[in-house]
């Protein structure tokens, strides 16, 4: 399986040290080169820059070139344009991506969209993670300042409470 990640999701595994998660989880961890500059090269002075650094493993590619301008695509910044654009040319199983905008434009695209807390259920159903660390590492996100909705938090905890 292959996946292209967004900048906050590669961001946000980093600072509650599960960025291993997508690794474990994907053959295929594509990055475009403008995410990987976005939060390795600008964000450099961000601790979890470093981590992303050191994941060798993250296939870092250039995205395609604008040809013509989807609307849908417009409003996005550079990054969530890349990661979807690369999508359309590479038909990922999965985009990993958590900003409304481009969620909503990648769903109007027919894409498959997981998020940050999509990753930590997919691990939490792959036997990588309890549910128990799932739902701390849910904790650690909102301790760290990444803004989740109540909404999804709900979602998150009964889909643990499946488990």
């Amino acid at each position: 399986m292959r996946t292209i990640v967004n900048a906050t999701p590669l961001i946000a595994l980093a600072m509650i040290d599960r960025l291993e998660l997508l690794r474990a989880l994907f053959d295929e961890v594509i990055v475009p080169a403008e995410v990987y500059d976005e939060v390795v090269v600008q964000g450099a002075d961000k601790p979890d820059a470093m981590a992303l650094a050191r994941a060798h493993w993250l296939q870092v590619v250039p995205s395609p070139p604008v040809s013509s301008l989807d609307p849908l695509l417009t409003g996005l910044d550079a990054g969530e344009m890349a990661v979807l654009l690369l999508a359309q040319q590479i038909n990922p199983d999965w985009v990993v991506i958590d900003e409304r905008l481009a969620r909503r434009a990648a769903f109007a695209l027919a894409m498959p969209v997981k998020g940050t807390l999509g990753i930590l259920l997919a691990a939490a159903l792959a036997g990588l993670l309890t549910a128990q660390e799932a739902v701390q590492d849910l904790q650690s996100l909102l301790d760290k300042g990444i803004r989740i909705s109540p909404r999804w938090q709900d979602w998150f905890r009964s889909e643990l409470e499946q488990l």
